[in-house]
């Protein structure tokens, strides 16, 4: 499957398709892909050419123009999976001489089969938190009227409703949906400096994906959020940690206490905070003022390659760790949100790594994350910082974990612990 100059998908007959796990090509078949899930969406990679299989010459090749219209130039395309997918390739494309970064999305490989788009990517969790046909606008427009009214010098109500409205943000949807689970984006600043940051970019020609929280909401604009939210939501999950934020831990003098004071009204709905987990401190303080469970962002459990990633300014990969053990050692729920980029995250080393890691820690989840940025330079980033090895397939990784560690649970959603 390719695209023309002006967003043309079509297929190039004689031709199979082709995912890649680092520097690996991989022909797609259909038992190794599923249906595109509803939501997904094709995007054209610019600029790159297409890697295809020649099926007559038993080949790999990158190929410019259309074998059957010369003077017609073709690009690869590739697939954003919806929520709860994992990309077992990512598209295959040849970006020799480019300098320029891919826009900050996943680009999970694609074909067409027999009557339906397919996706080289694996389930990992099929609950309905973010299916875009649950999220009609109209519902949104009124829950949005009802906190206006309810709730006029709310500030970060008023966040939320850009967050719904103007970015589509799942999250913010489902607040005023009253449904799963709520954001509580906090924090103005961030002390890292991540490549794929998608709320602040300032190098390599990359913009980011939507605005940062201005202002840091009060502890009681806070907890008006929380306790709005699991008035009506059974099983309800509210989370500090957005995308339209910096780092949650350096809002802390908001967060503690509104914590505090949601625990002194109802012990009800679970906490979460979404982090770097970059200050031991107030995690611990966290979890003793009420937080009831912590998702880590991890993109590698090794520390040379998540510096390379995280790019910390003002803590080490060591005080994520102790984070993690503090959290543990106060009975918390922990996971990791493991970004994902086959050819890196299912190498032999990142593997074993991970597998020592998880034994250590005691982790309760993993949730399977697409990283979203350019998987060609970041497995090109990678290989310079620790050669990790041979891939091992994503599929198999998932599988030898599940057997190691049976209670280890593998998901996208942060779950309710209450």
């Amino acid at each position: 499957m390719v695209a023309a100059e002006n967003g043309e998908i079509f297929e190039l007959e004689g031709y199979g398709a082709v995912g890649m796990s680092g520097n690996t090509p991989v022909v797609l078949k259909k038992d190794a892909t599923v249906p595109m899930p509803h939501g997904s969406e094709l995007m054209m990679l610019p600029q790159r050419k297409p890697v295809v299989y020649n099926i007559a010459t038993d080949r790999f090749e990158s190929i410019e123009q259309n074998p059957f219209a010369p003077e017609e130039k073709i690009f690869p395309v590739a697939v954003f999976n919806s929520p709860g997918y994992v990309n077992r390739h990512f598209c295959a494309y040849d970006d020799e001489g480019i300098k320029d970064l891919l826009p900050l999305f996943s680009y999970g490989a694609v074909g067409f089969g027999k009557n339906n788009f397919r996706s080289a990517a694996i389930v990992v969790d099929t609950e309905p938190r973010q299916d875009l046909r649950l999220m009609p606008r109209k519902g949104i427009v009124k829950g949005v009227s009802q906190m206006q009214k309810k709730y006029p010098k709310n500030r970060l109500m008023r966040h939320l409703e850009t967050c719904a409205l103007q970015y589509g943000c799942p999250a913010g949807k489902n607040f005023f949906l009253k449904r799963y689970e709520a954001p509580l984006p906090t924090s103005t600043v961030c002390n890292a400096n991540c490549l794929g940051c998608i709320s602040l970019q300032k190098e390599n020609n990359l913009c980011a994906c939507q605005d940062r929280i201005s202002f840091t909401p009060s502890p009681e604009e806070i907890a008006q959020v929380f306790l709005e939210h699991i008035s009506h939501v059974k099983k309800a999950v509210v989370s500090f940690g957005q995308g339209c934020e910096g780092e949650p831990l350096t809002a802390f003098t908001a967060i503690e206490p509104a914590i505090r004071l949601i625990r002194k009204k109802t012990d009800k709905g679970t906490i979460n905070l979404n982090t770097n987990a970059s200050l031991p401190n107030r995690v611990e303080e966290l979890c003793r003022a009420g937080l009831d469970s912590m998702r880590v962002s991890m993109n590698s459990v090794r520390k040379n390659c998540y510096t390379a990633y995280f790019r910390p300014r003002s803590y080490h990969f060591s005080d994520v760790l102790k984070s993690i053990d503090a959290a543990k050692q106060q009975g918390k729920f922990v996971a990791i949100n493991y970004l994902n980029c086959p050819g890196f995250t299912d190498s032999q080393k990142e593997f074993e790594a991970l597998n020592d890691f998880i034994d250590n820690f005691n982790i309760d989840m993993i949730q399977w994350r697409n990283l979203n940025f350019d998987p060609k330079k970041y497995c090109e980033l990678m290989s310079t910082v620790e050669d990790g090895g041979k891939p091992l397939g994503m599929d198999h990784i998932i599988q030898q974990l599940s057997n190691r560690f049976p209670k280890l649970i593998h998901g996208y959603f942060n779950p309710p612990v209450r």
